[in-house]
């Protein structure tokens, strides 16, 4: 019963975002019908916003958007909170809509029979495109200040990186990385419900961290380092104004020391503005904070621990050493430039389908993760 209700509910949720982008789609393009005849025409859609002194920003596919992104609890939150803190920036709460718009998509375009009769309803890729770029943007334009710089956090939405970066061609990309187990541990002791995952479960949330964020990382080194960046947590914490440096370099972004004093600016006019109902709230408007580093630490149940390489063989992909008894997260593998070891890694053949990947779909030992089960509570 609570199947078919839930069923339900999926469906009902999939057909209101399908007359969303027909609907967007038709104003991008610019529809008007006169005597049943149809004349469009093509041009780049400006989204134009006004801050509380009146002043225009305005943006479009070609703004130098940026995209904050991993697996929940990977310290996502307080990435998005530092770049709050910049003058120029704005993030914003997390929007959710983003990255279900993303699968919404990748179930269409994966699913012939769909992909058929969008294409039969004049719904081909350009308008599709089209549809759902007017969709984010208008949603990062509009749901907080606006800022010279835009930013959005939607954990997943990085799932879909590379279709995200040939839609907007001069976005940037921060995947957030943490430890598996810190991820895991925090996911279970703090009850963040992820659809898919069983968070009574070491075994299955390692399992799910696993194949989350290899598609993530795999996509991040594909598109390169001048797109996306990935970014350790615990070196983030450890050495915040390093990396701060090393992100806004990438970011072309200039510096300011507020982004090293991110909790001045919770709840200030143009700082910081945090959801209730969002678990990392109440973590984010302190100072960084070195503690959670190793609260995993004696928690992770022996027989996960005894086919860690097996389960999650992309901690050591990552730089972690996954039979450490005690993490020195110090002396870890990573250097300033995270992306010269992946370019290298990439080289040497990595076998994923990078079309496969960006429509939403991984050839992988371990296959049968659908896009649903990507979205939390």
């Amino acid at each position: 019963m609570a199947k078919c209700v839930l069923d339900r509910i999926a469906k009902r949720r999939l057909t209101r975002l399908i007359v969303l982008v027909v609907l967007t789609a038709c104003v991008v393009r610019g529809i008007i019908s006169v005597q049943d005849k149809v004349y469009y025409t093509q041009k780049e859609t400006l989204h134009i916003v006004f801050d509380r002194n009146q002043k225009e920003y305005s943006y479009d596919r070609n703004s130098p958007l940026i995209f904050v992104g991993g697996v929940p609890r990977s310290g996502t939150t307080l990435m998005r909170a530092l770049l709050d803190a910049h003058p120029d920036v704005r993030c914003g709460e997390e929007t959710r809509v983003i990255p279900d718009m993303m699968r919404s998509r990748a179930k269409w375009m994966n699913n012939q029979r769909e992909r058929d009769r969008l294409l039969e309803a004049g719904i081909d890729d350009e308008v599709m495109n089209d549809a759902v770029a007017a969709f984010v943007l208008e949603v990062m334009a509009k749901h907080g200040e606006p800022a010279k710089r835009l930013c959005n956090k939607d954990p997943f939405t990085l799932s879909s990186l590379s279709y995200l970066h040939s839609v907007f061609p001069n976005g940037k990309y921060l995947l957030m990385i943490r430890d598996g187990r810190a991820t895991v541990h925090s996911i279970i002791s703090r009850h963040v419900g992820i659809t898919g995952y069983n968070i009574t479960s070491y075994r299955d949330c390692l399992t799910k961290w696993n194949r989350s964020i290899e598609k993530m990382y795999i996509q991040c080194l594909e598109e390169g380092p001048h797109v996306c960046l990935p970014v350790h947590y615990e070196q983030l914490v450890l050495h915040s104004e390093q990396w701060m440096r090393t992100i806004l370099n990438f970011l072309d972004i200039p510096w300011s020391d507020a982004v090293l004093h991110h909790e001045d600016a919770v709840g200030k006019p143009g700082g910081i503005s945090l959801s209730k109902k969002e678990r990392s709230t109440d973590q984010v408007i302190k100072p960084i904070n070195k503690g959670a580093l190793t609260k995993w630490v004696g928690h992770i149940p022996v027989d996960v621990l005894a086919d860690i390489d097996t389960i999650a063989p992309m901690l050591y992909r990552l730089g972690y050493d996954p039979h450490a008894k005690y993490p020195n997260y110090e002396e870890g593998r990573r250097g300033m430039d995270p992306t010269d070891r992946g370019k290298k890694e990439f080289r040497m053949g990595d076998k994923t389908n990078l079309q496969a990947l960006q429509f939403g779909k991984v050839n992988h030992p371990m296959e049968g993760v659908v896009e649903a089960q990507l979205a939390y509570k």
